[in-house]
């Protein structure tokens, strides 16, 4: 629900722009392409405190008080009335939603086993497609509104208020850890730290480990290991009014694209949950099938709307992509320290891409914007390039170890079991020679 809600609040100004939010705020040209980008860069300026914070403080409290503090933050923009208070309003919120994310790949890898973590990912991840798809029905429902307040304001409205009732309930009932959880007895807390073990990453550790602070910097490759991230294509209202669709059916013409989402996020996780190594493989093929949508988008003559509508559906496989990328690290970074800094490189790519996202979309190239589509091309053409490079890196370096354990004439017995003692005393995966990658 906390995941749903921040998807919705974040992107809340897609569904507000066709009911009159620019012309209430006063916003001209690239302003309204510069509030995405100032949410995303004080996202990517709250990445490193956020690593600090999750790892010093209790996740669940940090978590609940920050969808308190964004629901606030929601409900008080129908107030802004000019760029400066909407540029404003994005900032704050950047900065507090910049820790959910994070957070997110926090409690799942001290919750679940490895070859639990895809599907558990996917399963809060696919709220990305229901909240499209949900949104879209609240935009719609909100169009139909004739009296009052100006439509746009309900919006925030509704996103906000709801924020605010989930941040109650996580406070009171979201957990810390396994070993602190209250809804489990001390035998039941033991199992749940028992089960994670065998990850050989150990659990949560709060203090701060300079040496896994410059391994993680100097570590061969690691920017593209963990940079499969995002390129954000701003999927939205104003894409599909280019098209030619009218202001309703912007709305709910989001709503299959959502589901595309839901589908393949949960989809993908259960694949990758039931079949061992097979992250990588499902990165690419998604990758081009985006590949194949963005194509289109840029090739498809402007008669043909329903032919761009399919598209720009295909290029929603792009959150199953990004969330893999996730459990890519949340199973393959060893070290609480590491795992906390790389979390904080990879959501960096994901805000940069998303920082020049917007700006993509150029004002005079409306209603088509067509250096849009070749730069969602051009992006997923990268991060297709990305995967493969750590695909052959993990595969590599997983080979070197076979053969080296081989060589010593340890057994999987002994491996395992030395594996799991260094990961209960917080070393790295690199130090730990008995880790496993999950391709």
């Amino acid at each position: 629900m906390i995941y749903l809600l921040q998807y919705l609040d974040k992107n809340g100004i897609k569904y507000a722009s066709v009911y009159g939010l620019q012309k209430a705020t006063h916003l001209k040209g690239q302003q309204f392409a510069w509030l995405s980008t100032i949410f995303y860069l004080r996202y990517l300026v709250a990445q490193f405190p956020a690593g600090y914070a999750i790892q010093r403080l209790p996740i669940g409290k940090v978590l609940a008080c920050t969808t308190l503090a964004w629901a606030v933050i929601v409900i008080t923009t129908p107030a802004c009335t000019s760029f400066a208070g909407m540029a404003s309003n994005r900032f704050l919120l950047g900065f507090v939603e910049g820790i959910v994310n994070p957070g997110f790949v926090m409690v799942m890898s001290v919750w679940y086993k490895a070859a639990e973590q895809p599907l558990r990912l996917e399963a809060y991840y696919c709220t990305n497609g229901i909240a499209t798809m949900f949104g879209g029905l609240i935009g719609y429902t909100v169009g139909n509104i004739t009296s009052g307040l100006p439509q746009w304001m309900y919006v925030f409205l509704i996103f906000g208020a709801c924020s605010c009732a989930a941040g109650v309930v996580a406070l009171i009932f979201l957990p810390d850890m396994p070993s602190t959880a209250k809804f489990l007895n001390a035998r039941e807390r033991s199992i749940a730290v028992e089960r994670v073990a065998g990850n050989r990453q150990g659990v949560k550790n709060s203090h701060f480990k300079v040496y896994q602070m410059w391994q993680t910097l100097c570590e061969d490759l690691d920017a593209v290991r963990h940079g499969g991230g995002s390129t954000s294509t701003q999927l939205g209202s104003n894409q599909l009014k280019g098209f030619g669709f009218d202001t309703l059916g912007t709305q709910y013409f989001q709503i299959p694209g959502g589901a595309v989402q839901f589908l393949s996020l949960l989809g993908g996780g259960f694949i990758c949950s039931k079949f061992p190594n097979v992250r990588c493989i499902t990165m690419i093929i998604v990758n081009l099938i985006c590949i194949l949508g963005a194509s289109l988008l840029v090739g498809l003559p402007d008669s043909m709307k329903w032919g761009c509508l399919v598209a720009l559906w295909l290029c929603y496989f792009q959150g199953l992509g990004f969330s893999i990328s996730l459990t890519i690290v949340s199973s393959n970074v060893s070290g609480s320290t590491k795992k906390h800094l790389t979390s904080a490189i990879l959501f960096t790519g994901y805000c940069i891409g998303n920082c020049i996202g917007p700006q993509t979309f150029r004002d005079f190239e409306a209603p088509r914007y067509p250096s849009a589509y070749i730069a969602m091309l051009v992006g997923y053409s990268v991060k297709l390039t990305a995967v493969i490079v750590l695909y052959v890196y993990m595969w590599t370096l997983e080979r070197e170890r076979d053969r080296e354990a081989a060589v010593e004439g340890e057994t999987s017995e002994e491996i395992e079991r030395a594996a799991i003692d260094r990961g209960m005393h917080d070393v790295t995966e690199l130090d730990n020679k008995g880790f496993r990658y999950v391709l």
